[in-house]
């Protein structure tokens, strides 16, 4: 059934004691976007767009665009894997909004890090194969993948957040939404142009059909008339941004751990925390002091900031949910992209950057490639200088370190640590999971002990 029918159909089953069958033969003579436009969109019965789901691909999108499609907690859903997939031959997205006369300056930095990609691949593979000779009882076509895939490993290090990808999920009518209306308010053209050929979509019949037999109606074209801008949200990174630069002081807290662990006794001193964390380049920990110093009337200005401008049908900001367990991260923006799976925390991220430097693996210095390397980053540092933002994010490696924020409580701690640090794992974020463990072991060490994660210098890289 299309998705807005099926949620029809399993709304009326709810409210009436006919059988599910006689509910969707309800459902094929009467109008289902007129009971969507009522009890969704003009009462606020949300719940019922959870009982309607579609699947969605997005083609030929940068890494930078699929990081934003996936910032979704009631999601599921897959992106091509860095880690598997040869991305050698992929030419870059370029940013609509990118200056016809910067272009060039793009590309040939772009150009400069597919390049040393593939080379640093080759040889990677070639380095592994010495370091790592094949097992008597392992196949060779067996061997060869894993160990590329192993190489992989090392040179997406230097794959651009331009890199085209893919991505394919399946989402409620309502987590779609909220999708939509996110990407269409982003600061990224391209972001905002994906999320009106989505809506678009959506108003059309499917264009992958598994029985040709079957009507294809279109998907869901109540919400595709629905889903403007989320202007709640523009205004208020806006806002926030605006009041940062008014009030807060020079910059102090310069240190640049890869792992902090907070628990935050002052929940509002947290909220304040983190609704200026995603707007400025600060950690965490600078802002919490901050918030603390303040007077009551001062945290209530930003918190009233935060809210005003909110509809009815806006739900607070996710800077509102609070957690036992605040990690500031400073990681890879490959790793990132791993770790921004985990959905059953609260997630914030600042601007991606150079300015905390690069991640270098051990391999590219043990095989001897460091030179080609760090000209590659050479290339996009000069390139950054004069491209302007915000499509000069796009021309970051996954090898740019920036900050990250995560909220969670002990069970989803336990979860990453245990899972991410598996042997199976990359080892950028095998290394974050490994001190998430033990900043926890110094905070709580009998939860800590209940974290069962693996030493980043075990390894068994022939496994995947």
């Amino acid at each position: 059934m299309p998705p807005e029918k099926m949620a029809y159909a399993l709304a009326r089953y709810s409210r009436s004691p006919d059988s599910i069958v006689d509910s969707v033969e309800w459902v094929r003579t009467h109008d289902s976007a007129k009971f969507l436009e009522s009890f969704y969109f003009q009462y606020g019965h949300a719940s019922i767009a959870d009982l309607g789901h579609l699947a969605v691909c997005f083609e030929g999108i940068s890494e930078l665009a699929a990081i934003e499609i996936e910032d979704e907690q009631l999601w599921d859903g897959q992106a091509r894997s860095s880690r598997y997939q040869d991305f050698s031959h992929s030419n870059v997205v370029v940013p609509p909004e990118l200056p016809e006369d910067q272009v060039e300056i793009y590309q040939d930095a772009a150009n400069e890090l597919m390049s040393a990609y593939r080379a640093i691949h080759e040889k990677a593979f070639q380095k592994l194969c010495v370091k790592l000779p094949r097992p008597s009882d392992m196949k060779p076509e067996t061997y060869q993948r894993n160990l590329r895939a192993r190489a992989f490993d090392v040179a997406r290090y230097l794959l651009p957040l331009a890199i085209p990808t893919g991505v394919g999920q399946v989402t409620s009518i309502r987590s779609l939404e909220r999708q939509i209306r996110r990407l269409k308010a982003s600061d990224f053209e391209e972001v905002r142009d994906i999320a009106d050929e989505l809506a678009t979509a959506l108003a059309q019949p499917a264009d992958c059909v598994w029985d040709a037999a079957l009507p294809n109606d279109p998907l869901a074209p109540t919400l595709a008339h629905h889903a403007g801008p989320d202007e709640y949200a523009r205004k208020l990174r806006d806002t926030l941004q605006l009041w940062a630069e008014q009030n807060l002081p020079p910059r102090r807290d310069v240190t640049a751990k890869p792992v902090v662990l907070l628990q935050p006794t002052d929940h509002i001193c947290d909220i304040c925390a983190t609704l200026l964390y995603p707007v400025t380049d600060r950690s965490y920990r600078e802002l919490y002091h901050l918030a603390s110093s303040w007077s009551k009337a001062q945290r209530i200005e930003l918190m009233d900031l935060a809210v005003q401008g909110r509809e009815r049908r806006d739900e607070l900001p996710r800077h509102f949910r609070g957690a036992p367990y605040v990690f500031d991260i400073i990681m890879d923006i490959g790793a990132y992209r791993d770790l921004h799976r985990h959905r059953r925390c609260q997630q914030f991220r600042q601007d991606y950057t150079n300015r905390l430097g690069y991640e270098v693996p051990a391999l590219v210095e043990e095989a001897g490639l460091l030179p080609e390397y760090q000209q590659a980053l050479t290339a996009v540092d000069t390139a950054l200088e004069k491209v302007a933002p915000p499509a000069a994010q796009y021309l970051l490696p996954f090898a740019a370190r920036s900050r990250f924020l995560f909220k969670m409580d002990f069970a989803e701690l336990e979860y990453i640590s245990r899972l991410r640090s598996g042997v199976k794992g990359h080892f950028s974020y095998r290394k974050i999971a490994w001190e998430m463990k033990q900043a926890l072991d110094e905070e709580d060490p009998s939860l800590g002990a209940l974290v069962n994660a693996t030493p980043p210098w075990i390894e068994d890289p022939l496994t995947r």
